[in-house]
Order: structure tokens, then sequence, then C-alpha cells
């Protein structure tokens, strides 16, 4: 079974950056595509990015493009969100998640789950 671990939460302010990262163990990542979501308290939880399995093909939410990017190294398991230009509204649990298959951002679609980290961007 494929494990993930998220890190890199924590608190910026508005304007500022975080980088995330997604360590992944159990079996090789290469197999595997791996998408970034998030959710507050009450809310449904929204697909961010995703990349597939080569790193060749990736996707963004639309409230991310342009400030969020999203990359993977097989080598060393880890797949990343490099998040700039922080706003509040990104404020959320951030969520990596591994499926087979094409990328996506639907929660529905993805086998396998990380517990999440925390981003709080306040001033």
């Amino acid at each position: 079974q494929l494990q993930l671990v998220e890190s890199g939460g924590g608190l910026v302010q508005p304007g500022g950056s975080l980088r995330l990262s997604c360590a992944t163990s159990g079996y090789t990542l290469d197999y595997y595509a791996i998408s970034w979501f998030r959710q507050a308290p009450g809310k449904e939880r929204e697909g961010v990015s995703c990349i597939g399995s080569s790193g060749g093909s990736t996707n963004y939410a639309d409230s991310v493009k342009g400030r969020f990017t999203i990359s993977r190294d097989n080598a060393k398991n880890t797949v990343y969100l490099q998040m700039n230009s922080l706003k509040p509204e990104d404020t959320d649990v951030y969520y990596c998640a591994a499926r087979h298959g094409l990328p996506t951002l639907v929660p529905g679609g993805m086998d396998y789950w990380g517990k999440g980290t925390l981003v709080t961007v306040s001033s």
C-alpha cells in the first residue's frame, strides 16, 4: 500500500510563499499520478493541482493558476507544491493523494490519501 506524508505547511503572511512536500513510501512513485487538494472546515474538498506519473502533464484550479507550481522527483519519491503570492483565502488543510491512471482534480478518483498539512495565510 502506498503511504503519503505531507509537510511544509505553516503560517505565512499574505504575498508570501511556501513549498509543500508529499513524501511517499510503500511502492515506487513512478506509476502514480499525484494530486493536491485542500479543504476548510465545513467545506468540500477542492482540487488544487495534479501531475501525471512522468511529470509531463499538469493541471491547476483556476484559483491558483499562475501562483502555484506542482513538480515531482520520482527518484526521491516526493511531489512538491510551490505556492507563491499566497492569499488569506488559500488558508486550508492541504492533502496529497495518489491514483493509477491519468491525473485528476476530482477527489473521488483517488486511491490513497495523506493526512494533510495546515497552511494559514494571515498577517
